[in-house]
């Protein structure tokens, strides 16, 4: 039997206690807990009997039901006044459920963490950090916030840790998902009560050799079913990078370059978001969302000081200054539709979007000889625009069938990308082109408990079909066509206190419109850079095995990876080899494995968290002297600490560490290690919160790598550490519901590539 758990005012009740009693002597026979939309369902052998359905805050309902029943059940308030509460439990920070690890946050020292990026930084196999977000072994994830796909890095900064229920990782998607995720973050907020208007106010003020300031205002009004909320903000920050650079190229002569680049970078953000939801009847939700984001201003300048050797004298020097001025724009519009028509849950999204790119490009080299003598000189100008335009529709439909769960659905989207490229003066080629995309999707899953074991398999068919035109000309050769199968499995199996999970998926990694772009960038006299419209996507098959037992976490992975996507060089000239084109390509199969260790328990006062992580690669690639296997393993240990101190503080202090090692075709030529601190306050209960921290104490991150570049180059980076600073976070709220918006969006691989 299944249904749905409501309050007096018809809106879901979860977390409520449904439990069969069987007659006339009303043992117990199954039991179940109702879901975030106040939906249960129980499978048991037997007859009719009485559902008891319980929750605190409401009085406990009794009804009469037989097997197959679909029931709506109503629970009435039930308001005590109590002196006192206390509730004691050992339920583990991290658990399994199905394929995901879910790591409760509310009640532990988590939530203090400050916002969800932080947070997000805490979680075991999890790193996040300038607004991305990656699962250990497996990359960048796709970030849900009660179920609605995170677009923007911001909204993981607007959200505190405090009002964070749980967190979901998924490092294995199924069918579900489009075949380019490779992992997926779910986080689920508290349950926020109250009505009327709120808002949280947060400002925000970062030093690293220059300031980087933020404010940004979140407003929410709530009256019965309707919901409005909004948010205005805007940034000013400044970075910085200074690295030293070797190219070597080996021909009839060895030519070296030494570079040292040192650049600086300016931004201004405006964001805004505003949206409206409505809930109605039993369960049924609508709404739409409209963000706008507008970059009025990106500037980059810096020098590039080259010194040129042949053989191991000195031939010519090289002198550029260069600047880059950018403009974007981008509009993203949201419907949803959730709710359910008879055993049906219907989860719909129709998604736009429209992006506007504008880069100028200025650099002035000059060359001369060891002597100062200058020989040459230059002056390279670029212009480009590049303009994206998507709209993406997305069905997902679910229900109970013959004691499990089925849902299936389809994807829609169509997306331009228009790329013009000038340069004025002639030296590199102008580009005109634009790629028109088709993708359609469809999936089916089914999972379903045989005992103690539980097993969900499914499918999913992509389609694309791309179009290249150059010149308003299509390219039939840069025109693709693809037609793929993504197959998913998970089986999770108890052994004694353990909880084992296996499963499997292939996943696929689309070139970015920027990777198959046509035009050259010049960097200088000796080096370029380009896009390659001819690169074909990647593929991987995945095999993970998930372990988890009281306060321990264990990740083992196997992955299969076809034609990955790295970075080469290829003569931009047969008259003139020396030029250097740097370019992407796709590489030979090759295997790795993965395997992480967490250990999280709570000690008083003190909550430790130790990982300790291995990856190891079997890569081979071509360099000057030959084809090498690149096959050392890197190493990880990281060693969080969180105290809870008198007068309500927070103390976090972290320690990482990282060996030397192969990843595809880099060599990692210097351990890296770093040490952060953060201290946190709350005062008016938590309404006012004051996060002061401290980023890389010791300026210790400084990454030294070579990268084998074909058979005839290698390139070589010593990047100074750029990443101690001091930041300062107040957060002020009153009344500060949550949004009750439930899209989950369309066309999110899409919008990613863009």
């Amino acid at each position: 039997m299944s249904g749905k758990v409501t309050d007096e005012q018809q809106q879901p009740l979860s977390y409520a206690n449904v439990v069969f009693l069987s007659l006339p002597d009303s043992a117990f026979v199954a039991g179940a807990v109702s879901g975030e939309d106040g939906s249960f369902s129980l499978s048991a052998e037997g007859g009719k009997g009485v559902l008891k359905v319980s929750c605190i805050g409401y009085t406990t309902l009794y009804k009469d039901c037989g097997p197959g029943e679909q029931l709506s059940l109503q629970l009435k308030a039930d308001a005590q006044l109590l002196d006192e509460v206390v509730v004691k439990g050992d339920l583990p920070k991290t658990r399994l459920k199905g394929s995901s690890m879910i790591t409760t946050v509310a009640g532990s020292v988590l939530e203090k963490a400050g916002t969800a990026e932080n947070l997000l930084d805490r979680i075991p196999g999890v790193s996040a950090g300038g607004g991305a977000v990656s699962v250990f072994g497996r990359g960048a994830a796709e970030v849900y916030i009660n179920g609605r796909k995170v677009r923007d890095s911001s909204e993981l900064d607007q959200l505190a840790s405090e009002n964070i229920k749980s967190v979901e990782v998924i490092n294995n998607p199924g069918a579900r998902y489009a075949a380019s995720v490779k992992a997926v973050v779910r986080i689920t907020t508290k349950r926020a009560p109250g009505e009327g208007f709120g808002f949280n106010n947060r400002a925000y003020a970062k030093f690293n050799k220059d300031w980087t300031v933020l404010d940004q205002f979140n407003f929410n009004y709530r009256s019965g079913g309707f919901d409005l909320s909004g948010m205005l903000a805007a940034s000013d920050g400044h970075a910085w990078s200074e690295r030293n650079v070797v190219q070597d190229t080996y021909l009839d002569k060895l030519w070296k370059q030494h570079m040292h680049m040192d650049e600086k970078e300016h931004s201004q953000n405006l964001y805004t978001m505003l949206s409206a939801n409505y809930t109605f009847g039993n369960g049924h939700a609508l709404g739409v969302r409209y963000n706008w984001k507008r970059q009025p201003r990106y500037d980059s300048w810096g020098t590039l000081d080259s010194e040129v050797l042949q053989n191991g004298e000195q031939d010519e020097l090289l002198r550029s200054v260069y600047e880059s001025t950018s403009r974007e724009t981008s509009h993203t519009l949201n419907f949803y539709y959730a709710g359910q028509v008879g055993k049906w849950n219907i989860d719909f999204n129709a998604d736009a979007l429209w992006n506007g790119n504008d880069t100028d490009g200025f650099t002035d080299e000059q060359v001369t000889t060891p002597s100062g003598t200058e020989t040459d000189r230059r002056q390279v100008n670029t212009f480009s625009r590049a303009d994206n335009s998507l709209y993406a529709g997305k069905l997902v439909l679910s229900r109970e069938w013959l004691g499990g769960e089925l849902s299936l659905g389809g994807e829609y989207s169509h997306n331009t990308h228009g790329n013009d490229y000038v340069n004025p003066e002639g030296l590199l080629e102008d580009d005109h082109s634009e790629i028109r995309e088709g993708n359609a999707s469809g999936f089916v899953e089914y999972g379903r408990s045989f005992g103690s074991v539980y097993v969900q398999a499914g499918v999913r068919f992509e389609h694309v079909a791309a179009d290249y035109y150059e010149g308003g000309k299509r390219v039939e050769s840069q025109s693709k066509q693809y037609n793929d199968w993504f197959p998913s499995a998970t089986v999770v199996v108890p052994a004694g206190n353990v909880q084992l999970a296996l499963s499997y998926a292939s996943d696929i990694v689309r070139p970015s419109y920027h990777m198959l772009r046509g035009n050259i960038v010049y960097n200088n006299r000796y080096t370029y850079e380009s896009g390659n419209p001819l690169l074909r996507p990647q593929v991987a098959q995945n095999l993970i095995l998930n372990a988890v037992y009281d306060w321990t976490q264990l990740t083992l992975g196997y992955v299969h990876t076809k034609d990955a996507i790295v970075t080469t060089s290829i003569p931009y000239s047969d008259t003139d080899p020396s030029i250097a084109l740097l370019t992407n390509t796709n590489a030979p199969a090759y295997n790795h494995t993965f395997a992480s260790l967490s250990l999280t328990p709570t000690i008083g006062i003190w909550s430790p968290q130790l990982t300790a992580a291995v990856v190891k690669q079997w890569y081979h690639t071509d360099t000057p002297w030959g084809r090498l296997n690149l096959d050392k393993p890197l190493v990880s240990l990281s060693w969080e600490n969180s105290l809870k101190l008198p007068g309500g503080f927070l103390l976090n202090a972290d320690a990482s560490w990282s060996s030397l090692g192969h990843e595809e075709n880099t060599e990692v030529k210097r351990q890296l290690w770093s040490v952060n601190a953060m201290l946190y306050k709350g005062f008016l209960n938590d309404r006012l919160t004051f996060q002061l921290q401290a980023t890389d104490l010791f300026n210790s991150t400084r990454s030294r790598s070579l990268v084998y570049l074909g058979s005839l180059r290698t390139f070589y980076t010593d990047a100074e550490p750029n990443s101690r600073s001091v930041s300062l976070t107040i957060r002020y709220k009153f009344n500060a519901t949550k949004s009750k918006y439930k899209g989950t969006g369309a066309g999110s691989s899409q919008k990613n590539r863009m």
